[in-house]
This record gives structure tokens, C-alpha cells and sequence, in this order.
């Protein structure tokens, strides 16, 4: 995954997580699906409990609202499948994510992106890129090949 470097914009997919707007830089975005079938595992980490069919291609799901310490909430008409292809523990994956609501696809200014502080944050900041400005807004982009490594556990933490 490349790092952001704070010398240049980003281009994110913007959507929603229990009303808290979070980023993914677009390159890793493949597509973006109606919620359908999924098939549960068995004995999967809890986070990724389900696979789905994406053209063919077995896809596992992860409900990363997990790893953040937020509740399992049914799917709404806004729901989504954000299917991403991401470097996760070294290795190229494809995988979905559930999104409540997907938002859009913009371009944050280089200027209004900072580094993530380290102290008074409610998520973790290793699962943190930067963190963008928009108006009054802040939006979290994300390390999404962090936040799905086998070696980041999920970490509740005050709000």
C-alpha cells in the first residue's frame, strides 16, 4: 500500500460507519455491491464471518466496525459491499467491507490532510493513514491493510 507522504492530495471513497465518515484511498476500491447472499464461516475471526460472490470469485467479508469496537447492526437500504484490493501481512488480497452508507468518491487537498495524533483519538492510530479536513468535518482515512492483518486485534476504547 502506499503511504501517504503529505505532499500530495489523495483521492478517497468516502462512506459511513455508525455516523462516523471514514476513507479508503480510492486505488484500493474495485467496486461497489448491493448487499446479497453471504455465506457464514465457521470458526473465522470475528471480523471476517462470511464469504460472498463477487463475478465468480469467492470474496471474503469483513465487517471492520468490529475492529473499531462498534456493534454488529443489520444492513439498511444504504448498506454496501465496498470490495477492496489491499496488501494485507505482505500479500495482495481482495476482500469486501461493509460500508452503512458510501458517500463519494473525492479529492482531499494536500493542504487540509495531517498525520494522525497519537494521543486523543478514539481509534487506534495505527489503523489510521492520515486525517483529512472537509469543511467543518474530519475524515479518517484509513490503513486498510493494517486494520485486516492478522496480528492487529480489535481494541475497545473510550469515545
Amino acid at each position: 500500500m502506499a503511504q501517504w507522504n503529505g505532499n500530495r492530495p489523495l483521492i478517497v471513497l468516502t462512506f459511513e460507519l455508525e455516523g462516523e465518515v471514514f476513507a479508503l484511498e480510492a486505488t484500493h476500491v474495485r467496486e461497489i455491491l448491493d448487499p446479497g447472499p453471504v455465506t457464514e464461516v465457521p470458526n473465522s475471526a470475528p471480523h471476517v464471518g462470511g464469504l460472498i460472490n463477487v463475478r465468480g470469485k469467492v470474496v471474503p467479508l469483513a465487517d471492520i466496525r468490529l475492529k473499531f469496537g462498534m456493534s454488529q447492526r443489520p444492513a439498511t437500504i444504504d448498506t454496501r459491499f465496498v470490495v477492496i484490493e489491499a496488501m494485507v501481512d505482505g500479500d495482495p488480497v481482495i476482500v469486501a467491507i461493509l460500508a452503512d452508507k458510501v458517500h463519494e468518491i473525492a479529492e482531499m487537498a494536500a493542504a487540509s490532510l495531517e498525520e494522525t495524533p497519537r494521543i486523543g483519538m478514539r481509534w487506534r492510530p495505527d489503523y489510521i493513514t492520515c486525517v483529512g479536513k472537509r469543511g467543518p468535518d474530519f475524515i479518517i482515512v484509513l490503513d486498510i491493510g493494517r486494520i485486516l492483518s492478522a496480528d492487529s486485534q480489535p481494541r475497545l476504547t473510550a469515545a
